[in-house]
Formats: structure tokens, C-alpha cells, sequence
């Protein structure tokens, strides 16, 4: 039970250290900007919220079914994955850590939505959040791909789990807009400060959550890929 509990925390985790990563918390700015500004009522601002949140987490949802449950119900991939997976999650910890520390840079093109489908969105009024929540956990940029395909996904398989920790990543992931939408619909008027110390926090947490992932991968390809401990 506890096992199961703290690899949901750590799926929830990545989500929102996903969330307060530069490139993702553009785009979380950017709907917040949505939620804020297109919609007046306190109510439908905090629904908005609400529904972007759930339609990032619908996304690594779909997501996660589709490769996670794919992968495991396949016999031999699965019988691979279960022998090799701990030998192959020191080298991708080791990776995802180096990525967050900024020693291993990737230039990817910049997401975004196009200014159609922006126009579309808006005019769905407060249901629009939550396409606008399905379309940005698609736009994958580099901090995103490598916390979702390189820890998440190897997490979700580890523990056999297609549907709950995707889901929980993807709650993660849109828990700023969230939250931030909470202090719009209350009537706040820090949102500008909330965001800076997001971005703040989201640096630090980077850092911490590298080094962890660091440590944790060396002691795996230790244990597990070499069999030196």
C-alpha cells in the first residue's frame, strides 16, 4: 500500500515539475492568460480551471493506454520489459537527471497552436479550456518528452499501471492553471507574483529532482544494469 501510494506521489511529482518547467509553464501562462481574460463569471474561471486540468490529464491518459497498455499486453514485450526494466531504468534516470541539470541540452522547435485553432478554442467559450489543456499536453517540448517518455512512461510500465499514474502526471502537469484560476475566481490579485514564484520554485525543484534522479540512476546501473552492488 505504501508503495503504491509513493509511486503515485512520484507520478503526481513529475506532473507538476512538468508544469513549472520553463517551456511548460509558458503554455500554462498562456492558458491561465485564456482562463483569466475570455471568461468574466468567478464560476466559469474556476470551472475553466478545472476542465484544463482535466483535459491535459484525459491526454496522458489516452497516452498512456495506448503505449503502456500496448507494450504489456503484448507477451514478449512484456516478459522483456519485466527482466530488463530495473536494468534499463539506471541509464534513463541517469539521462533524465543529466537533462534536468542542463548538462545534456536538446533545441527542439518551439510548441504552440496555430492562430486558427487558438480562434476556435476561444469561442468555445469556458469549455475551450479544456481542449486548450488536451492541446498543449501534446505540444511536448524537451523538459516535457523527457519527464513524460523517459520517467513516467518506464514508471507506468514498471508498475503495470496503463491508466492511474498517466492520469496522475497529467493532474500534475495542469495543478498551476488550477490553482491560479482558485485565486482569479476568489478574486486575488497576486496572480502576477504567484507566477513568478512558480517559476522560482519550478527552477529549484529542477535542480533537486536532477540530482535525485542522478543519484537514484547511478545507484540503479550500479545494482541492476553492472550487478556491482
Amino acid at each position: 500500500m505504501e508503495n503504491r501510494l509513493l509511486v503515485g506521489a512520484s507520478a503526481l511529482w513529475l506532473g507538476i515539475l512538468t508544469s513549472v518547467s520553463p517551456c511548460p509553464l509558458a503554455t500554462n501562462v498562456a492558458a491561465i492568460s485564456f482562463v483569466g481574460r475570455r471568461i468574466a463569471s468567478p464560476r466559469q474561471v474556476f470551472l475553466a480551471g478545472l476542465l484544463y486540468t482535466m483535459g491535459r490529464s484525459l491526454a496522458y491518459l489516452v497516452l498512456g493506454v495506448l503505449l503502456v497498455g500496448s507494450l504489456l499486453s503484448m507477451p514478449r514485450v512484456s516478459l522483456v520489459l519485466q527482466t530488463y526494466m530495473n536494468k534499463l531504468l539506471g541509464p534513463l534516470m541517469v539521462l533524465v537527471g543529466m537533462f534536468l541539470l542542463d548538462m545534456i541540452k536538446i533545441n527542439l522547435p518551439g510548441s504552440g497552436i496555430g492562430k486558427g485553432i487558438q480562434e476556435r478554442i476561444e469561442a468555445w467559450g469556458v469549455w475551450g479550456a479544456g481542449a486548450l489543456g488536451i492541446v498543449f499536453a501534446l505540444s511536448f517540448c524537451p523538459v516535457s518528452a523527457a519527464l513524460f517518455f523517459g520517467s513516467l512512461i518506464p514508471l507506468a510500465i514498471d508498475n503495470s499501471s496503463s491508466v492511474l499514474l498517466p492520469a496522475l502526471y497529467g493532474v500534475g502537469t495542469g495543478l498551476p492553471v488550477f490553482a491560479v484560476a482558485v485565486l482569479i475566481a476568489s478574486g486575488a490579485h497576486a496572480v502576477g507574483k504567484t507566477l513568478d514564484k512558480l517559476a522560482l520554485i519550478g527552477q529549484w525543484a529542477r535542480q533537486i529532482t536532477g540530482c535525485i534522479f542522478l543519484g537514484v540512476g547511478i545507484y540503479y546501473s550500479l545494482a541492476y544494469t553492472f550487478g556491482i552492488l
